[in-house]
């Protein structure tokens, strides 16, 4: 292994309640100054330069790229008289938006983003279609960013109109039923210093009407009085409300105001505490239907009436359930509802008054997605996949409660030799995890199969069966892929996830350790066979485990993660974090932090596994400083022989929108990192 490139040292050190903390590395939160360009380039080069010389890289990009190479598409949705869907021929770079009159016709291309640059690195990041089919507003990124540029076209023609709204991030667009103009939220434009600092601070709800400079854009409501709140600005099918979610970082909990669009009359505060989450579902005359987790950990169905909105009136309609609630719509005027089991979908549909109907026979043991439409609509789509299931699109009928295939994806491989069984391992505490594990059959329990563990364990986010290429590559492989559901997730509903934040995140780590040492104990893998992978906060995840059990892994892949739980707060949007990690700026949260923080938990002198982080120059949500920062004290701690190397990825971000082509690349980069260090032999 080459000698990893000099990462100076400077004399910073700050007090946090009374514990001074040197931060020698903090010249490289400037991702921008010609020091931390020079280092980047220079971890690069050693970086690709071993990955290059790793024998089995190129036939696993080979086969990434032939089974990545079969057309995709996406859930179909109506909206006036036309349908609309996404499609990927197969290694294209971005997949295409098409619109068609009839589901039987010849599809036309509405939006094609493989257009608007030669490498791919302009995504559709949202899109908006008027309630009479006629008019698309679309938002684009550029490079990964959160920031989003907004323009309007014209469906019929496929003209884009002179409307062009920018400094949008966190927002989507509904149209009024006029069709001539919608609500949207942005901020103020950035400067320099504002756009890794405060810029998320003070978003503003806005009304666009087309044909107008967004200087003249009408100005909904925005509080200036508190600095952190964001705003969804969402109209009713019918048109009628508008109905505002009041957001505050990523804390579950939000308030609900809503504006009677037929009156000129003010914004009404319905819900102004912060003291659940409440998604507006429909509304039938003065009757609001939300799916809440108040006083319902699993969530439910209330009704609050307009008339009488104090709490003494609301009204459960759909009790919680032994499930978890994750969705509800109004299809066919019944409830069309989606929970998951242990992680796993289940589809329900209730009467308006919250009757069972019946529960949707799904194709199998998965997770399925879709079931939007209208209350008129007697039909919807939905998605269905699992580990060995390569996403299926199905119309359901909801009159006949018929599931038929729509599209179905042809990929070169044979889903019946490979298997998945879910298990339940005890943490260190005694709560029951459960754990996906999928592989080729036959495999042998023996202790020598490599194996990949990935986790993610926060802010209420769900990890369910799904299909990906890269990881049915893993399995051709010879490898294991295994899933917990760690705490601090949503599988469980809102305990399960408070049970993994602020001062309890140790939780989390403990799962996951725990889901290792299972394997492990079990014979599927040895500590020298098995690797960690997680990203964003999964990739914290990684960070934390691997500094707290470094010889329990063989290899570590910590991906975009935040790696420096002291200053995570000070950048973007960073700050609305504190509600899932607590704030270092508090006593008690500063030592709960202070205690995993990956970059200041590394012990100078420890042979560390082989570490490959990932991380992205325009990743402006998690900023790259954590992993560069990261990258370099765990190069300057490391005493043992196995590598630990920093790919930094250029003309990217945190992840969305990312081309095939670099999902590829980044795909074989990572195996082959792992064929090489985790050394076995590749069956592929």
């Amino acid at each position: 292994m080459n000698l990893y490139p000099v990462s100076q040292k400077v004399d910073q050190v700050d007090e946090y309640h009374g514990v001074k903390i040197a931060d020698p590395y903090r010249w490289l939160e400037d991702p921008d100054s010609e020091e931390t360009k020079a280092w980047v380039e220079a971890q690069n080069q050693v970086t690709f330069r071993y990955l290059q010389q790793i024998p089995a890289r190129d036939a696993i990009q080979k086969r990434l790229m032939q089974l990545w190479d079969f057309e995709k598409y996406s859930i179909p949705f109506k909206q006036g008289d036309r349908y609309f869907y996404f499609k990927n021929d197969g290694l294209q770079n971005q997949s295409v938006l098409y619109t068609l009159k009839s589901l039987e016709d010849e599809p036309t291309v509405l939006l094609d983003p493989n257009k608007l640059s030669e490498d791919g690195t302009v995504a559709l990041s949202g899109l908006s279609i008027s309630e009479d089919g006629a008019r698309l507003a679309y938002g684009l990124s550029t490079s990964g960013s959160d920031w989003q540029e907004w323009a309007v076209r014209d469906i019929e023609s496929g003209a884009d109109l002179s409307d062009r709204l920018q400094w949008i991030k966190f927002s989507g667009a509904s149209w009024t039923h006029d069709h001539q103009g919608f609500f949207y939220s942005r901020y103020d434009e950035p400067n320099e210093k504002t756009k890794l600092e405060d810029a998320n601070y003070f978003q503003k709800l806005y009304y666009h009407r087309l044909g107008t400079n967004q200087s003249e854009d009408l100005l909904i409501y925005d509080r200036p009085d508190h600095k952190e709140w964001g705003f969804q600005g969402g109209v009713s099918e019918d048109g009628r409300y508008l109905i505002i979610s009041v957001w505050l970082g990523t804390d579950p909990r939000n308030l609900v105001f809503y504006k009677d669009l037929t009156t000129d009359g003010p914004v009404v505060e319905l819900i102004d505490q912060f003291e659940a989450s409440f998604n507006f579902v429909d509304h039938d005359h003065d009757r609001f239907w939300f799916q809440t987790d108040l006083d319902a950990p699993r969530r439910r169905v209330m009704a609050i009436d307009l008339s009488q909105p104090d709490r003494a009136h609301w009204q459960e309609v759909i009790p919680q359930a032994a499930e978890t609630l994750e969705g509800v719509g109004v299809l066919n005027h019944q409830f069309v509802t989606s929970y998951l089991k242990d992680a796993r979908s289940q589809v329900k549909i209730f009467a308006l008054d919250g009757a069972l109907v019946r529960e949707v026979q799904l194709p199998g043991i998965g997770s399925a997605d879709g079931f939007g439409g209208k209350r008129e609509d007697t039909e919807t789509f939905y998605s269905f996949t699992s580990f060995t299931t390569p996403t299926t699109i199905y119309r359901y009928n909801l009159l006949t409660d018929e599931s038929t295939i729509f599209r179905q994806p042809k990929v070169d491989f044979d889903p019946n030799q490979y298997k998945t069984r879910q298990v339940f391992y005890p943490s260190k505490d005694g709560t029951q995890i459960p754990m996906f594990i999928t592989h080729k059959k036959g495999l042998q329990l023996d202790g020598n199969n490599p194996t990949y563990l990935y986790g993610y364990g926060g802010f209420g986010i769900s990890l369910s069966p799904s299909f990906s290429v890269s990881l049915l590559v893993w399995m051709e492989l010879g490898g294991v892929y295994a899933v917990p559901n760690l705490r601090g997730g949503g599988e469980y509903g809102e305990d399960w996830h408070q049970a993994g934040t602020k001062l309890k995140k140790q939780n989390v780590f403990d799962d996951f350790i725990a889901a290792a040492e299972w394997l492990i104990g079990n014979q599927y893998t040895s500590a020298q066979k098995l690797a960690i992978g997680g990203g964003s906060n999964g990739g914290l995840l990684v960070g934390a485990c691997l500094a707290q059990r470094p010889e329990l892994f063989g290899a570590a892949l910590p991906a975009v993660g935040v790696m420096d739980m002291l200053r995570f707060h000070k950048f973007t949007i960073g700050w609305a974090w504190m509600s899932e990690y607590g704030s270092p700026e508090e006593a008690e949260d500063f030592r709960a932090l202070y205690a995993y923080s990956p970059l200041h938990n590394l012990k100078p002198g420890t042979a560390y596994p082989a570490t490959m982080v990932t991380t992205a120059d325009h990743d402006d949500r998690v900023v790259p400083a954590h992993s560069f920062k990261f990258s370099a004290a765990l190069q300057a701690a490391h005493s043992g022989p196995q590598p630990v190397l920093i790919r930094v990825e250029t003309k990217a971000g945190h992840g969305a929108g990312k081309p095939t082509a670099k999902v590829i690349e980044e795909s074989a980069d990572r195996w082959a990192f792992l064929v090489k260090t985790l050394d076995f032999e590749p069956t592929l």
